[in-house]
């Protein structure tokens, strides 16, 4: 059986399918795999953000609590558990290459192909799309794209500040047409690949979008969907909008309306994925697996956004589903499972043993093996910091969801929202639960094999980009002239 994966960055886990926050937004193709799909509905992340999730789908192991001090010279950005896959770690392709799978990898997430990154070990192909973010492609003198970044930021411009947006914008020059958007070169290399391989099965192929993850820079047609008639400002990137005064109500719509769009946008050329499997009559043979990493704030609790102080479902919440061709079909899993169960579920549904993980297989949820993989999950998010590593940690069952930092005191202190009666979770109700708080504290400990807050090994040195270190010199040259 073949295997084929889709991993969309920052793609929230309200808006696929009937009954959620956004389900009004325009997903025609993925609403119509979730009905053919086995549908986890409580899904979410062991250790976030990016990278986190990426090595422990790769591997089945929990990315948190960290304790790899890896050597990270020229890599950015520094946070604890941003670094290579450990070497003692197999991962699925690996593991699927020994047993005669062809293995492929087609991705523009490009923190898996930085220097000391080892994201491709075990594909036989990759392709890594260039040009996303503050990914080092394109260089130029940053006048080449002022009238562009004109459109994105305020006035005047505070170049130093945008560093980040002038590097992306050089690297978006050549885009002539919708095809030219990184999502599109993504899906339609992996429609090319499946063109050419498709008949050499079985195949393991795993696509990595990073989008919608910021820029938030779709077509200007596919954000006019959900706030048309807009002249003002497209903040791409949200942040931007914060100079001055802050953003208008108006553009905060637009904001929101910049992400939807390019949901859509995304959703466009998941569906073209979609007809090339079913053009090439390879439905039957192959297991189809769509999920995300993480989600971003759209104003919830006042703002835009995403990290370890709002480990709330809008951020730590996953898409996961399984289109098995044996089906079920248009299933929901309510139990919880998080992205570390997805290498052993993928190895044991072919019938490859996969005892070293610390994940679990989740089909036995599906045939009814057993009710539930664990009654609580932990999720630790990462800090972009330097120095010795910290976050926050959540523990989430029924009834609460609990949150505290890990490897630092901090000011937030411990956070214990009732998931039943305050669904949003705005309300810490910590001081009036302490037996609670106490409980959940002794499960973080227990992971991190010593008291709160801890002590981590990890340390993040400071780096940059090259490109933006670069950047950042010639901008203060241009300000002084």
């Amino acid at each position: 059986m073949n295997i084929i994966c889709i991993c969309l960055d920052t793609f929230r886990a309200d808006i696929i399918g009937e009954g959620k926050k956004y389900s009004h937004v325009q997903t025609p193709n993925l609403d119509a795999f979730a009905s053919e799909s086995v549908r986890f509905t409580r899904a979410f992340g062991e250790g976030q953000p990016t990278l986190q999730v990426r090595r422990a789908n790769f591997t089945g192991m929990r990315s948190f609590p960290w304790r790899f001090n890896f050597d990270r010279r020229g890599h950015w950005h520094h946070a604890p558990g941003w670094h290579k896959i450990p070497p003692e770690q197999d991962t699925i392709a690996e593991v699927l290459l020994e047993r005669g799978y062809l293995t492929a990898i087609i991705a523009d997430t490009y923190h898996m192909f930085k220097p000391t990154m080892n994201f491709s070990r075990g594909f036989a192909h990759f392709d890594f799309i260039r040009g996303q973010e503050s990914d080092n492609w394109h260089s130029g003198d940053p006048r080449l794209i002022e009238e562009q970044l004109r459109k994105h930021v305020r006035e005047p411009i505070n170049w130093q500040r945008n560093v980040g947006l002038v590097n992306y914008l050089l690297s978006q020059r050549h885009r002539q047409s919708e095809d030219d958007y990184s999502c599109a070169r993504v899906f339609r290399a992996a429609s090319d690949w499946l063109d050419d391989n498709h008949t050499v099965g079985p195949f393991f192929l795993w696509i990595d979008s990073f989008d919608p993850h910021e820029p938030w820079d779709p077509p200007k047609s596919y954000a006019d969907l959900y706030f048309p008639d807009y002249s003002g400002k497209d903040f791409i990137t949200p942040g931007s909008a914060n100079e001055g005064d802050g953003p208008t109500e108006d553009e905060r719509r637009r904001i929101e309306a910049l992400y939807l769009g390019e949901v859509t946008f995304v959703d466009k050329w998941v569906g073209v994925l979609l007809d090339k499997i079913e053009q090439l009559n390879i439905r039957d043979d192959t297991l189809v697996v769509l999920m995300s990493d993480h989600g971003t704030q759209l104003r919830d609790h006042g703002s835009f956004g995403k990290g370890p102080n709002k480990l709330h479902p809008f951020n730590t919440q996953l898409n996961l589903m399984i289109r098995h061709p044996e089906g079920p079909h248009d299933h929901d899993i309510s139990a919880f499972v998080q992205n570390h169960d997805l290498m052993p579920t993928l190895l044991n549904l072919l019938d490859i043993p996969c005892g070293w993980t610390d994940g679990e297989d989740m089909w036995q949820l599906v045939t009814q093996e057993k009710a539930y993989l664990r009654e609580r999950i932990i999720t630790g998010w990462a800090g972009f910091i330097t120095g010795n590593a910290r976050g926050r940690a959540s523990v989430r069952d029924d009834h609460w969801n609990f949150c505290t930092s890990v490897g630092y005191e901090d000011e937030m202190g411990d956070e214990l929202f009732d998931v039943r009666n305050d669904p949003e979770e705005k309300v810490n109700i910590a001081s009036a639960h302490p037996a609670v708080v106490a409980e959940r504290r002794r499960d973080v400990e227990a992971l991190i094999g010593q008291p709160l807050p801890g002590h981590l090994i990890e340390v993040c040195d400071p780096g940059n980009a090259p490109m933006t270190v670069w950047l950042q010199k010639k901008l203060a040259e241009m300000q002084k002239s």
